[in-house]
């Protein structure tokens, strides 16, 4: 089976790309770099023709509040409707648990603005909404930084690893499009002022984390429902002691 991976050069794509050839699909990884560029239509009619399963896994290069909404709307309707021309049986977006719930801010309202193209679009779809992944803590800390201080939300987190969440999109890919939302997350449910606080603690980061309820998320408040999923998410096998474990540099 033809899959066009869009976003496939990067963290989940990359990961995705691999799984999906190791099974023995004829996988293109598109992105700019490989002359497919969503945002301009360059190379999408040439990559899609054939397929039939697209995935979505890019991602805005900016998060200010236009930019990343033109991201998510230019991209999502040039990519749809390649499909449509196309033929394209079953799409297949990656997206944020918590959208929803967190529309005070720009990037989600653009995620939100992503899911209801997809819906909107007659082709056969996916939405898999992820938790944070472990390899974004260092992101997650630089947004809230200021001076030596890094203040959080002690919200509660159920963060995954990248491979957990490539093997999910891998497996919702090679099924029948559900034409909704399947949640996953990792095995553990933790503060994420907590979280973050450890992360830079493995990482010799000498910056303190300041545990604060009013702390807000790429711009949005949080609650103890904000940023979890709900019942019967797909649960990721890798913890964070199990990542770390596994990643090349540790400082």
């Amino acid at each position: 089976m033809k899959i066009v991976v869009i976003g496939g050069s990067g963290l989940i794509g990359s990961k995705t790309v691999a799984r999906l050839r190791q099974l023995g699909h004829e996988v293109i990884a598109a992105s700019p770099a490989s002359g497919v560029n969503t945002i301009t239509g360059e190379g999408l009619d040439e990559a899609l023709t054939g397929a039939e399963v697209v995935i979505d896994v890019a991602n805005s290069p900016s998060f200010e509040d236009k930019a990343v909404m033109e991201f998510f709307q230019t991209s999502g309707r040039n990519l749809l409707a390649a499909e449509a021309k196309a033929g394209v049986k079953h799409h297949i977006a990656l997206s944020v648990v918590g959208t929803e719930r967190l529309q005070a801010s720009g990037y989600f309202r653009a995620k939100q603005a992503q899911e209801d193209l997809i819906k909107a679009s007659g082709i056969p779809y996916s939405i898999i909404h992820s938790t944070q992944f472990f390899e974004f803590l260092g992101g997650i800390a630089a947004s809230a930084a200021k001076d030596a201080a890094i203040r959080l939300s002690p919200a509660p987190v159920q963060p995954i690893a990248s491979d957990d969440v490539a093997a999910a999109v891998t497996d919702v890919a090679l099924g029948t499009p559900i034409n909704g939302t399947v949640e996953i997350a990792g095995p553990d449910k933790v503060s994420l002022s907590s979280l973050v606080a450890r992360y830079l603690g493995e990482v010799n980061d000498p910056r303190t984390v300041v545990s604060d309820v009013n702390a807000l998320y790429f711009g949005a408040p949080l609650n103890e429902q904000s940023l979890v999923p709900g019942a019967n998410p797909r649960i990721g096998k890798i913890n964070f002691e199990s990542w770390f474990a596994s990643q090349p540099v540790k400082a």
